[in-house]
């Protein structure tokens, strides 16, 4: 068991653990702490507690002290500095004729670097941008490009839902979405109604994700061939969540859609062929163009360039 606290830097930013060594300290305390960029200033969001050794990525970085008077000042000048140095910026890629939109700037409480975040509709090429800032400020730059997910989350909205955007309130990491999770919820496949404020698809495609695909493993396929207590029949809808299958059985002369549980059926043929509704071949063009979306936002971000 080792004694730690768990340090967040941004508002909805990650929670990184530390080594307190011999301080106490409560939860919305600042401070100065260890990282492998330099020094930084934090709050406390988890206050002393111990540990399993194995939930710990070791080495821990240190708790250098609590935040004295001295260090909030510095901590406000960086953020004036931060305004002053986005307006500065904008001016430059305004001179560059650079295709791309500052979102944000963040200078490093040890003074030792200063990040530009920006987006942009592909790749750009802002190596002279970098050289310019670099004489400006005389301390190492580096520009970083983000996923308009991130820009958004910066700037805040509500959601469909009418609440607040997940990303604004709880959520610090973007995970990968796909269609196909909108496909195993039997949700709307038009385009501007799995899509969020960004543009891109809902990130709470992914909350509910691992509960349909465990279900999903039990469940027969739309046309799968199935015995239920009324006879053989087709699958022609699935209740995933509530795990009902309806079913067109014959009756005569006619087919009937009947509902049962999937422990009152038996699956004799299913060739688990994925399905493509109306909507799906409407949307064609619009589907595929988020998904690429959605893998050229993961290159993007890997777009870098420090001076």
């Amino acid at each position: 068991m080792k004694n730690i606290i768990g340090v967040r830097f941004k508002r909805l930013g990650k929670i990184y653990f530390f080594n307190p060594r011999h301080l106490k300290v409560k939860k919305g305390v600042k401070v100065i702490v260890e990282t492998a960029q330099g020094e930084e200033y934090g709050e406390v969001v988890i206050p002393n507690r111990y540990i399993e050794d194995e939930k710990i990525l070791e080495p821990l970085k240190k708790v250098i002290r609590i935040a004295n008077g001295r260090d909030h000042k510095h901590f406000e000048e960086c953020r004036r500095k931060e305004k002053d140095a986005f307006e500065v910026c904008k001016k430059k890629i305004k001179e560059h004729g650079l295709k791309m939109t500052l979102t944000d700037v963040e200078y490093k409480f040890d003074d030792s670097k200063i990040l530009f975040y920006f987006t942009a509709d592909g790749r750009i090429d802002f190596r002279d941008l970098v050289k310019d800032l670099a004489a400006i400020y005389k301390t190492r730059i580096e520009l970083r490009q983000i996923g308009v997910r991130d820009e958004v989350k910066r700037i805040g909205g509500n959601g469909v839902c009418g609440r607040e955007l997940c990303c604004c309130t709880f959520l610090r990491d973007f995970e990968a979405v796909s269609i196909k999770m909108a496909k195993e919820q039997n949700l709307s496949l038009n385009p501007s109604k799995i899509s969020g404020n960004c543009g891109r698809l809902m990130c709470c495609l992914k909350y509910e994700n691992e509960v349909y695909e465990e279900k999903l493993k039990k469940l027969p396929s739309i046309g799968a061939i199935v015995k239920t207590p009324d006879g053989e029949g087709e699958v022609d809808y699935i209740e995933t969540l509530r795990e009902i299958i309806r079913v067109k059985v014959k009756d005569g002369d006619n087919f009937v859609s009947k509902k049962y549980p999937v422990s009152e059926i038996t699956i004799i043929k299913d060739n688990k062929t994925e399905q493509v509704d109306e909507e799906e071949i409407e949307h064609k063009s619009e589907l595929e163009e988020l998904e690429k979306l959605e893998q050229e936002d993961k290159k993007m971000e890997k777009n870098v360039e420090e001076f």
